[in-house]
C-alpha cells in the first residue's frame, strides 16, 4: 500500500492502486487489520477517482459548440 496521500494521487495513480488494493482484498490473505486498513483506503481511492472522473466530465461538458456543432471554445467553469 503506497504511503502516499490520496489527494496528490493522479487519476492513473489511483486507480492503479486501488486495483491492487481490490486484488489483495480479493484473494483474502491479509490479516482482519490489514484487510480493514486496505478496505478504507480503497474507498478513499474509489472517492478520488470518482472525483477526477467528475472534473474531466465537467470540463469536456464546459466545450462550447457552433450550430453545426464544431467546438469553439470553453466556457469557465465553477469550481465546487
Amino acid at each position: 500500500m503506497s504511503e502516499t496521500p490520496v489527494d496528490d494521487l493522479s487519476f492513473e495513480a489511483a486507480m492503479a492502486e486501488l486495483e491492487k488494493v481490490v486484488g489483495q482484498l480479493e484473494r483474502g490473505d491479509v490479516a482482519l487489520e490489514e484487510s480493514i486498513a486496505l478496505y478504507e483506503r480503497g474507498a478513499a481511492l474509489k472517492k478520488r477517482c470518482e472525483t477526477k472522473l467528475n472534473e474531466a466530465q465537467e470540463k469536456v461538458a464546459a466545450i462550447t459548440l457552433d450550430a453545426d456543432g464544431q467546438p469553439t471554445g470553453t466556457t469557465p467553469v465553477d469550481p465546487q
